[in-house]
């Protein structure tokens, strides 16, 4: 028993109701791979699987983690490998579910990280550096000396631009130099991966916009503004679901505005989830019709 099943695609396409079907038809345990779903006071903002959408299936790695604290990709792999172990251990399926592609494409190419050196002066210059001259010039400090690694990342997503920049100068060798090296020892596990893909994208834009009513209705405001009242929360303060709805908070924007754009962000970042599993030619995608069907592709 060393097959691992993985649904991953964009935001509010569907992947937690299939990976539960899956579980129920395969005896199986889900194991989230979502990067804000480890964070705990995040459930509406996250999206994380309520217990009616877990449906009696265990899942883990959620809500574990206080958003004030640090997480990076090898903590993800090696607690993942650790769920994976114990589900196989019951005898049960494990189901990797989510849609943070570098966590499931660090596990399932058995990276290796050396998280050893740290500099927290320097992270520390780095997030001045970002502050004083904006995400996106940080990002391009980045794509000077690792233009692999910078072009996979979003100039939002600061924590892992400076740990990409940190690696660089503690080690000498960019992010991407060290995947490949750690790439020489090949998974234990064989995998079955899917992805939810669309016939006509605008169905994915409507499911997009009815998530984000329904967040709202299910308490996200109460859980951005939170947030926004306790800036010690750097990560949750960059998660989508939260930061667009701060200038609401701020009196600068009205709350049909800042919805707006919630909605915006949230559809570009589906469209960058789906960029990202569109490289990997292991996936098998699962395409919804326009009348919801679903229909298999091989690539």
């Amino acid at each position: 028993m060393n097959k691992i099943i993985v649904v991953c695609g964009p935001t509010a396409s569907g992947k937690t109701a299939l990976a539960v079907e899956l579980a129920k038809r395969y005896d199986g345990e889900v194991i989230s791979a979502d990067s804000m779903q480890i964070y705990t006071d995040m459930d509406v903002a996250s999206a994380k699987a309520t217990p009616e959408e877990q449906r009696g299936i265990p899942h883990h790695l959620l809500g574990f983690l206080e958003p004030t604290e640090s997480f990076s990709v090898a903590d993800y792999v090696g607690r993942c490998d650790k769920c994976v172990r114990d589900i196989f251990a019951r005898g049960k399926t494990p189901i990797i579910c989510g849609g943070t592609g570098l966590y499931i494409s660090s596990f399932v190419d058995n990276l290796t990280f050396d998280d050893s050196r740290q500099d927290l002066a320097f992270r520390e210059e780095m997030r001045r550096f970002a502050e004083e001259n904006g995400n996106a010039a940080l990002l391009e400090k980045l794509r000077e000396v690792d233009p692999e690694t910078a072009a996979t990342l979003h100039e939002n997503n600061i924590g892992r631009v400076i740990r990409a920049l940190e690696v660089y100068k503690t080690t000498g060798h960019t992010i991407s130099q060290a995947k490949a090296m750690s790439r020489r020892n090949p998974s234990p596990y064989e995998f079955i991966m899917i992805t939810i893909d669309f016939e006509d994208r605008e169905q994915l834009r409507e499911r997009i916009n009815r998530r984000v009513d329904v967040m709202l209705e299910n308490g996200l405001l109460d859980e951005a503004r939170k947030c926004f009242e306790q800036p010690d929360r750097p990560t949750a303060a960059q998660a989508i679901g939260c930061k667009e709805l701060y200038p609401y908070f701020r009196g600068e924007r009205t709350l049909e505005e800042c919805v707006e754009e919630l909605k915006l962000r949230t559809r570009q970042y589906a469209k960058r989830q789906l960029t990202w599993f569109r490289r990997d030619e292991r996936i098998k995608h699962i395409i919804v019709g326009k009348n919801d069907e679903f229909s298999h592709k091989n690539n």
